[in-house]
């Protein structure tokens, strides 16, 4: 549908959105949920589609690494929503983890990133068929050719429908859309930062043009879990 508004103002991507999240919830009714780093994107998927399906399935990976802002943020949210959060947890605490490999943030963030986001993810996504995500392709060149749909599949060999409602918005559609409707946003935004993931790995952006840019030193894109197995 994005392709066919290849000049669409926010009026035009915010009815297109609304309008995938109502057609994908009314095929697939059952075994929603959508991943949630209670980011700006994220948030506006949510408040779609929890008006649609109030007890959405709502998964937060809890690496053990976050900024004591998205904890309290996250806590905030699911009490005054009222949401149905599932956090997530790797298998190891990150005392265990530390214990056994060392600092891996530091010496080999690609492992770390496999073992406290991408596994407990993919296992936790085992239990839905139809996943909501707030990616945008203007959030990073390796999301350049990301789709509204897509079919994932898991390392299982289970196919999930994966379902990027923003994926054409711009980030002035996003906070336009967060505005509209008093989406509170985390004050981290308010510093500075663009994107954020764990507090060792996120800096402030380095790059004004690239909102990625503090994400692990600019040494890579992503974190795994938006990458197929």
């Amino acid at each position: 549908m994005a392709n066919e508004l290849p000049y669409a103002s926010t009026e035009d991507r915010i009815a297109t959105a609304q309008a995938l999240i109502r057609e994908e919830i009314a095929k697939h009714p059952r075994d929603l949920v959508l991943t949630n780093s209670f980011q700006a994107e994220d948030m506006v998927v949510l408040h779609i589609a929890r008006q649609l399906v109030p007890d959405l399935p709502v998964v937060f990976l809890d690496t053990g690494y976050h900024f004591a802002e998205i904890y309290e943020y996250r806590d905030r949210l699911a009490r005054e929503w009222k949401l149905n959060l599932i956090n997530v947890l790797p298998e190891i605490t990150v005392a265990e983890q530390e214990s056994q490999f060392g600092i891996l943030n530091q010496t080999d963030a690609g492992r770390c990133c496999g073992i406290r986001k991408v596994k407990p993810l993919f296992g936790a996504l085992e239990s839905y068929a139809l996943w909501f995500t707030g990616l945008r392709r203007e959030q990073a060149k390796s999301r350049a050719s990301l789709r509204e749909v897509d079919n994932f599949t898991l390392p299982s060999g289970k196919t999930i429908r994966k379902i990027s409602p923003l994926t054409e918005w711009t980030a002035k559609d996003v906070w336009a859309y967060a505005g509209r409707h008093e989406i509170p946003l985390i004050d981290l935004y308010d510093k500075g930062y663009t994107s954020i993931g764990c507090e060792p790995c996120t800096s402030l952006p380095t790059d004004p043009n690239d909102p990625r840019s503090g994400r692990w030193g600019g040494q890579k894109q992503e974190c795994g879990i938006h990458l197929q197995p």
